[in-house]
């Protein structure tokens, strides 16, 4: 399973609608998650990653989009 995948079945996983095809699509537009599913997105996140996010990123901007989250992620494992 690609990164991008891994990820993309993270949000499934927690997603109150349908995961958008774009990985630009914006998370909260699309009813996927809310501010409170950042929360346990990020858990999941650390979990799966091994990755530690401060109480500073925890701002829905920083994981609006799929390809955001990608980006988050890959940034912090470095």
């Amino acid at each position: 399973m690609s990164h991008a995948d891994e990820i993309r079945a993270l949000v499934a996983a927690i997603a109150r609608a349908p995961l958008p095809e774009d990985p630009e699509a914006s998370l909260f537009e699309a009813g996927v998650i809310d501010s409170f599913g950042v929360v346990e997105l990020v858990a999941r996140l650390e979990e799966a990653f091994g990755i530690q996010v401060p109480d500073a990123d925890l701002v829905p901007r920083k994981f609006e989009t799929l390809a955001r989250i990608a980006a988050y992620v890959d940034a912090r494992r470095s």
